[in-house]
């Protein structure tokens, strides 16, 4: 039953381009796709290891910079930034990671360290010549499939899709791997974990490594797609609040959890919107109050909820 669901699913998100042509729709699940993605980098560190981070942004945002300032300042093509910009997502997990994990900061200690370093990252991309400061910068449009710009969205569509795709595959490995059954060890009992031989420290390690380097992928999506980054953006609070929500929501520490929950989050929030007829803050104060609900009805998120009745 369970791979039914999964097959008609995927089925539905490969055939949906060629079931509408409006502009709307396809922003709507580019964007969904995109925060699915996300919040499955999140999953990762948060789900799978236990470690919650407030600050996800963090990487986020330096993928995205990194992508648009090597295009801006030095002339390199889209393509080539991609991997440059997962390494310097990666590099700043290893960093933030060396300094937590080093000193045994977990729990809320971790949470307030990332989001303290997704702030301190605002505020040098805010000050710094390079990223345009403040006014944040803007790619120019040049659309062409070699520049990583496409004139319709269908095509950003299934790049979103294909990253989702990897992602779940990520997490799938990670459920039937010796690194992903540490990850969740430590996630369960850190001392009990330790005790019977996992090297802790560099399991940490390597997870916020990898969660970053997923994490700053998705930043460079984001800059291709909207063509345009300010520290806001890109290191605000609001971007790391809205990734651990999809993951949070859907189910921490599942396969699909991120992506059911990105759906959600997004679906619950249009649905605001029409309900109140766009009133302003009030949309804000009834998509707050779903997702308390949510939370509070569903502690193990959705995927969690659908499966005890299943």
């Amino acid at each position: 039953m369970k791979a039914l669901i999964v097959g008609v699913g995927a089925a539905a998100l490969i055939a949906l381009p060629f079931a509408t042509q409006s502009d709307y729709l396809l922003n709507f699940a580019i964007t969904t796709l995109l925060l699915a993605y996300l919040g499955q980098s999140w999953n990762v560190l948060g789900g799978y290891g236990g470690q919650f981070s407030f600050g996800h942004a963090l990487f986020f945002g330096t993928g995205a910079y990194a992508t648009a300032v090597l295009q801006t300042k030095a002339g390199i093509n889209p393509y080539l930034t991609l991997p440059v910009a997962m390494a310097a997502g990666g590099a700043v997990g290893g960093l933030v990671g060396a300094l937590s994990f080093r000193y045994g900061l977990k729990g809320s200690y971790f949470a307030l360290v990332t989001l303290a370093f997704a702030e301190v990252f605002r505020i040098l991309a805010s000050a710094a010549p390079f990223t345009g400061g403040g006014a944040g910068l803007l790619i120019p449009l040049d659309v062409r499939a070699a520049n990583l710009q496409f004139a319709d969205k269908s095509s950003f569509y299934y790049l979103a899709l294909a990253m989702v795709a990897g992602s779940i595959l990520i997490a799938w490995g990670l459920e039937r791997s010796r690194f992903g059954a540490r990850l969740v060890a430590l996630r369960e009992n850190e001392s009990s974990a330790s005790a019977l031989g996992v090297p802790v420290f560099r399991v940490k390690l390597l997870a916020i490594t990898l969660s970053g380097a997923m994490a700053a992928l998705g930043g460079s999506f984001y800059a291709q797609y909207f063509l345009y980054l300010d520290p806001s953006i890109a290191y605000g609070a609001g971007m790391s609040v809205e990734i651990l929500l999809a993951a949070i929501v859907g189910g921490v520490g599942t396969i699909f959890g991120p992506l059911v929950g990105a759906i959600a989050l997004h679906g619950v929030g249009e649905a605001a919107k029409s309900v109140t007829g766009g009133a302003p803050g009030l949309n804000l104060a009834l998509y707050g109050l779903i997702l308390i609900l949510i939370v509070r009805l569903m502690p193990q998120g959705l995927t969690g909820w659908v499966g005890r009745r299943g």
